[in-house]
């Protein structure tokens, strides 16, 4: 479990985050949903141990993220930022292979190895493992990047919108193999043996189609304060949406899942 208490960040003595106090459970798919400039990347931030609030605390598993050194955090956390940069002259099989620095520091062994293959192969990264990562494709390259988080093998995986600039095609890939990875509390995940532990998984998306379809959790914040959060059907409604977003939106019902649209 993820504990905020109180958590206050100011910024030029602007409150981006104000008295935020929650319990992001274990398990499952969290995603914190919210208009443009809400906090979530700076919440998520905080979360990793990235950035020192000006009051509060988050605890991981009980224990202060700021009491924790930085090798530990990696280990309990792989935080996928929103923009990760270029990556010139780095193979996809390096740039995974990235993941096992906090657990090897350069000198990589035989389950560090076997770690990555194993990453490679449920990314379906087999075929273009040897190219340089800016060969390719948006999609592509984002699976890459999550299938490096993967590769550090945390109980917990923070994603920025990892969504970003992707196609449905792609969106829907990436979805379904964190769904494999972290499934809804209570079923066992879609997990090769070598991997046992069950992942958390927290994003922040704005695709809310998506975040409907996938998250079973879901932290709303609006002006650096939560709005809502909770389990997705108790939490998400038409006007906890239009409240959200500032702008009239219902959820319509199509097939087993729902649709949000304008209202």
């Amino acid at each position: 479990m993820i504990e905020i208490d109180h958590l206050t960040l100011t910024r030029d003595g602007l409150a981006i985050l104000d008295d935020i106090s929650l319990q992001i459970p274990r398990g499952g798919i969290t995603a914190i949903i919210g208009p443009n400039g809400a906090g979530k990347s700076t919440l998520l931030h905080c979360l990793a141990g990235l950035l020192t609030p000006a009051s509060g605390q988050v605890r991981v598993l009980g224990r202060d993220i700021h009491r924790i050194a930085a090798r530990d955090r990696a280990r309990l956390l792989a935080l996928l930022t929103q923009s990760p940069g270029a990556m010139p002259r780095l193979s996809v099989r390096d740039l995974v292979g990235f993941g096992r620095w906090p657990h090897h520091r350069g000198r990589p062994g035989p389950e560090d190895h076997a770690i990555v293959a194993q990453a490679i192969e449920r990314f379906d990264l087999g075929a273009m493992a040897a190219r340089d990562v800016e060969t390719l494709s948006g999609g592509q390259k984002q699976r890459a990047f999550v299938a490096m988080a993967y590769a550090q093998t945390t109980p917990w995986m923070l994603l920025d919108e990892p969504l970003s600039a992707l196609d449905p095609k792609y969106t829907r890939d990436i979805m379904d193999r964190l769904r494999d990875l972290a499934p809804p509390p209570g079923r066992r995940p879609v997990e090769p043996a070598t991997v046992e532990e069950t992942r958390s998984v927290l994003l922040v998306l704005h695709d809310l189609q998506s975040a409907w379809r996938y998250a079973d959790w879901f932290v709303c914040l609006k002006d650096g304060r939560v709005l809502s959060h909770g389990p997705r059907d108790t939490t998400i409604t038409a006007d906890l949406l239009s409240e959200l977003y500032d702008t009239p939106l219902r959820l319509e019902r199509a097939g087993d899942t729902s649709v949000i649209l304008p209202a």
